[in-house]
């Protein structure tokens, strides 16, 4: 049963708190949205409070061609894959003793905010010593769902391979994304939504012997949906500028209905009540997301409150923020033998779920 051993993640530099995002955003678009201010509570409803991005306020009052957006992607991906790399590999509140690079077996790079072939796992490699021979797995396009399913594919590998050492690294530039020109309402939900993050998680398999003083998660197994013809609900589209944001009103109806049927199958999969579940980590994508978690699965606001948490803090970072929730999670002293999922949902529209237990 492969255990998720430790969790980096990083702050980027530029902090807004939300009032500020929300008065930029007026002063950027109400000369094309005569009628902004309506979509503006967008902003004060949404119960986020600060966000943190990868470039400062007046970059937006600039244009950008979609080539300098991806070239920043690539250099500022590169720069917060080092860093998260690094602090999950040697962050004392997981691991006794730190773990180099050398000794990690395969790479999953999972990022849907730019474009970069070779891929960005090729760059940083260039940089840390890992060794010629790491497996490298880039994941690009599942978005909010990244996260969730690079810890899946993790799982996947640590089965077939007991004794490896897998890194799972999310890097989103929402930020970069940004287009001025588009007067959708999706990007003004976008933009009152989407930040900026990194982070890094470590899964061993079950022959990988670590010194460990509380209780970890263990992955008891992980299942996968997709919902066919769903392509309009979330994802990009990509024009000349570079990705305009697709975001249907329709995601909080869609989790209600589609989600409880989906996570009471892997529940059943495994001879699992959903009350048996103490721990719930859920990619916080919104506060009708979250509510929508909580109607489909039957759960209280304690069980969302450290999801809560990350979004009023980070805003929805894409694929990382899931990674968020988890390190909160890991850094709580949790009892061994209790139950915790592990849920995300993106493009496709897609859903990714992992079944885990707390043990010594």
């Amino acid at each position: 049963m492969p255990k998720i051993a430790s969790v980096g993640t990083y702050t980027p530099p530029f902090s807004l708190a939300q009032s500020n995002i929300q008065q930029l955003t007026k002063e950027l678009f109400q000369q094309q949205m005569p009628k902004i201010d309506r979509l503006l509570n967008v902003f004060v409803n949404g119960e986020i409070e600060t966000r943190h991005f990868c470039v400062p306020p007046e970059w937006y009052r600039e244009e950008h061609t979609f080539e300098e957006r991806n070239e920043l992607y690539v250099d500022l991906a590169v720069a917060y894959s080092v860093e998260v790399i690094q602090k999950c590999l040697t962050n004392p509140s997981f691991l006794q003793t730190a773990i180099t690079t050398e000794d990690i077996d395969a790479l999953i790079f999972v990022s849907s905010t730019g474009i970069s072939t070779p891929s960005i796992d090729a760059r940083v490699m260039n940089i840390l010593p890992f060794s010629d021979e790491v497996v490298r797995l880039p994941i690009w396009g599942l978005g909010c769902a990244g996260g969730a399913a690079g810890v899946s594919r993790a799982y996947d590998y640590c089965k077939a391979y007991p004794k490896a050492k897998v890194l799972v690294v999310c890097i989103e530039l929402c930020s970069l994304t940004f287009q001025k020109d588009d007067y959708t309402k999706s990007n003004i939900v976008g933009t009152s939504l989407f930040a900026d993050g990194a982070a890094c998680v470590l899964i061993c398999g079950d022959q990988v012997e670590l010194e460990q003083d509380k209780p970890v998660p263990h992955i008891i197994g992980r299942k996968s949906k997709w919902m066919p013809n769903s392509e309009d609900v979330m994802g990009w589209q990509v024009k000349k500028g570079g990705l305009h944001v697709v975001f249907a009103k329709s995601i909080p109806v869609i989790i209600a209905t589609w989600l409880g049927p989906f996570i009471h199958q892997l529940l059943s999969d495994y001879d699992i009540q959903p009350e048996q579940i103490d721990h719930f980590v859920a990619h916080p994508g919104g506060k009708k997301v979250l509510q929508a978690y909580e109607e489909a699965l039957q759960l209280d606001s304690v069980h969302t409150a450290i999801s809560r948490d990350i979004l009023k803090y980070h805003g929805n970072m894409s694929s990382p923020t899931v990674l968020y929730v988890l390190e909160q999670f890991m850094l709580k002293e949790t009892a061994a033998n209790t139950l915790g999922l592990l849920v995300a949902l993106g493009p496709g529209f897609s859903g990714e779920a992992v079944l885990l237990e707390w043990r010594d």
